[in-house]
């Protein structure tokens, strides 16, 4: 019961987001023109797509995983895991979908920016905007990402949202997912990557185009030393590990 009231609780913010974000478009301006066949099927298939996802998130999501390159999460290393969490979402098995520390650090930086500087988004949120959404940094979009949040938190366990997170992000230089990336990079299955291939890894989704050691090499390695930093910091690694990963050497698949 409690269930099914907090599915009807998520329909109807959904709704309240869609109209906030589309629907008040009609009350402003002047009346549009009519539209195409062609425009109106477009919309009505635009429209469907969103409820269709929060009804049927489960069908939706996998309709958008490649199953030919998909890496189960028990053969990737616990360090690939630990260094993404660590960078990327430090708060990810404590929250449900959304983290309200990174949120309201995400506003004061954009109240004082002006602009959405920052987003604040956890793994599950970065996951659904990967699979469903577009890059735009608008209120209505982020309504949409933060419903369909808590929906894959209701519907998934944290260890298969990172799953597909991992098999999802894109890591630069074409490689899209970590089955790519290992490849692509080291030449390597997932489950065969060393800590200090996994920190470089780790570092590459914050600017996927610039970190590529295929492009700087050097902004590669910072960042890498930084996500190892980082885990050390949070207790995943000893200090002296984590320096020993820093020196040690990177052997590229090209």
């Amino acid at each position: 019961m409690r269930f099914g009231r907090l599915i009807m609780l998520l329909m109807i913010l959904f709704i309240l987001s869609f109209a906030w974000a589309g629907g008040t478009s009609f009350l402003k301006g002047s009346l549009p023109a009519i539209p195409s066949s062609q425009a109106i099927n477009s919309h009505l298939s635009s429209s469907w797509e969103r409820p269709y996802r929060m009804i049927a998130l489960k069908s939706a999501v996998d309709e958008k995983l490649d199953k030919k390159k998909y890496v189960k999460i028990q053969y990737i290393p616990l360090t690939m895991q630990q260094a993404i969490i660590a960078v990327e979402d430090s708060r990810f098995y404590r929250h449900f979908g959304f983290d309200i520390e990174g949120i309201l650090r995400a506003m004061l930086v954009n109240m004082q920016t002006g602009d959405f500087t920052e987003g604040g988004s956890t793994i599950t949120q970065q996951l659904v905007k990967n699979l469903f959404l577009t890059q735009d940094k608008t209120y209505g979009r982020k309504a949409e990402e933060f419903l369909l949040a808590m929906d894959m938190e209701l519907r998934y366990s944290k260890e298969e949202i990172l799953e597909m997170y991992l098999n999802t992000i894109y890591f630069g230089s074409g490689a899209y997912g970590i089955g790519d990336a290992a490849k692509i990079y080291f030449d390597k299955a997932p489950v065969n990557l060393n800590l200090a291939e996994c920190a470089l890894l780790a570092g590459l989704p914050t600017a996927p185009s610039l970190n590529s050691p295929y492009v700087d090499f050097n902004a590669a390695k910072h960042r890498q030393a930084i996500v190892l930093s980082v885990m050390s910091r949070q207790g995943f690694l000893g200090p002296q590990t984590a320096e020993e990963a820093k020196s040690a050497p990177i052997r590229l698949a090209k």
